[in-house]
């Protein structure tokens, strides 16, 4: 038995492994593109295969495909849209710019099952890619995956980033601590204070994430080559929208203007905005934490991230804050996603963009490292640390900056010198205070009481 066989295409014939459910146009891409070993991802391959299966069904309606054919394409989409293939998509994503060979060996692929279906030939082109072309196709399944990927993953995993954030905020309220600006000792802030802004920040990146699922719902496809819809039923794009809405529970319809949506990918590079800025919501919130674990004895030390592995191998019962590390990190390659995501959006040539495989790439690689970050930030981080008490009142007493709520009473200059002289010596400003200036104790108390001073406003 021979480990290949031979293919043909409009090109001629080519060698193909023997096992293979590709043909000889994904061979071809698979000899040409050697380049990075990264295939094109299961979320955009699921997505594939849900618009093979939406684009057979359509077709049938339409009187366009035998019914037996069409029947035999749904099936084998759909399993290519539920995984059941993966190894058979092999193509390098750094390939064609508008994504052909993806598409192309979909086609392949979904025609080679529904051949052994049916027991007789399916055409990848004729029959599979009927009303479609790669230039809204590929388009389309950038839209599909990325709109698969935040409802299923990242929304879900945000609101339950806050939501942990939130219930950990209510159960420190109480807890007073000193607030920084410029890494530098500022006036208290309580815990809830603190973590509320955390959480705020992350609501708010839900509502930015959100917000593109309007424009990210509207599809290319029916557009085909180049925005006219030749080749394809009046009636294919708005069929095949409102099949992938029914099949996903996701609002999708046909582009305003097919020539936007394949000449542009304006869509993309705004959602990788917003998934940006929630990457930076996460290195923030990530560097808070390994400053108030720092430590435990030379840094901060107000905090203790749960203890999940030893932290050096060479260092006995050294432990580290390994999970903001590894969010920073996921942050970092968010933030260096966009950037390739807004290049590759600058290259729409006329009526296409030909950067489109790596805008999949990296728009959906983005969307679950945040997903999942999002999740291990919340569970293995935030919500198992504890508060160090002890150290956090020591900090408080000993604040200079506390002056500032004497400000009102004895003056800026007056309270610089305390200030000053506070920390020269190493007191509590309290004590300082109170040989500095003619006010009573009990008043000095009221003033200076931390917790009283998380609450803003002028105290008298």
């Amino acid at each position: 038995m021979t480990d290949h066989r031979i293919e043909k295409d409009s090109m001629g014939e080519l060698a193909v492994p023997a096992n293979a459910l590709w043909g000889a146009q994904t061979q071809r891409a698979v000899q040409n593109f050697p380049i990075s070993g990264l295939r094109m991802p299961g979320r955009f391959i699921r997505s594939l295969g849900l618009i093979k299966w939406a684009a057979a069904r359509v077709n049938r309606e339409l009187g366009l495909l035998p019914a037996d054919v069409a029947d035999a394409i749904e099936s084998a989409a759909l399993e290519v849209a539920n995984g059941a293939h993966a190894e058979h998509f092999p193509v390098d994503v750094f390939q064609t710019g508008s994504g052909t060979s993806s598409n192309m060996n979909a086609n392949e692929v979904i025609a080679r099952l529904a051949s052994q279906r049916l027991g007789r030939p399916v055409h990848p082109n004729d029959h599979v890619n009927m009303g479609q072309s790669s230039n809204d196709v590929v388009p389309t399944a950038i839209h599909v995956s990325a709109a698969l990927g935040l409802t299923e993953q990242l929304l879900p995993a945000l609101n339950h980033l806050a939501t942990v954030i939130e219930a950990k905020a209510k159960s420190l309220e109480s807890v007073v601590k000193t607030g920084r600006t410029h890494l530098m000792d500022a006036m208290p802030v309580r815990f809830d204070q603190e973590l509320g802004g955390w959480a705020a920040q992350i609501r708010a990146d839900y509502q930015r994430v959100a917000g593109v699922m309007t424009r990210l719902s509207a599809l290319a496809q029916g557009g085909t080559a180049v925005g006219t819809g030749i080749n394809a039923h009046p009636e294919f794009g708005v069929r095949v929208a409102a099949a992938l809405a029914s099949k996903t529970g996701i609002a999708f319809k046909p582009a305003d203007s097919y020539f936007e949506a394949l000449s542009c990918q304006d869509t993309a590079v705004e959602l990788s905005g917003q998934l940006k800025t929630t990457a930076v919501s996460l290195m923030k919130i990530a560097n808070d934490l390994r400053w108030m674990n720092s430590g435990p004895l030379a840094g901060l030390g107000e905090i203790s991230l749960p203890a999940l592995q030893p932290g050096s191998s060479i260092m006995p019962g050294k432990v580290n804050p390994v999970i903001p590390e590894a969010v920073a990190m996921v942050a970092a390659q968010v933030i260096g996603n966009d950037a390739t995501i807004t290049i590759a959006g600058q290259s729409g040539n006329f009526q296409l963009n030909v950067m489109l495989p790596v805008v999949a790439h990296n728009l959906i690689q983005s969307i679950e490292l945040l997903a999942s970050a999002a999740r291990v930030l919340a569970d293995s981080a935030i919500e198992g640390f504890t508060v160090n008490t002890e150290r956090l009142g020591a900090a408080l007493e000993r604040n200079p900056i506390l002056v500032t709520a004497l400000n009102p009473v004895i003056g800026y200059e007056k309270g610089a010198a305390i200030a000053k002289r506070a920390y020269k010596e190493g007191r509590p400003i309290r004590d300082v205070a109170a040989e500095d200036t003619d006010l009573p104790a009990e008043r000095l108390a009221a003033l200076l009481d931390p917790a009283e001073l998380t609450k803003g406003g002028i105290k008298g």
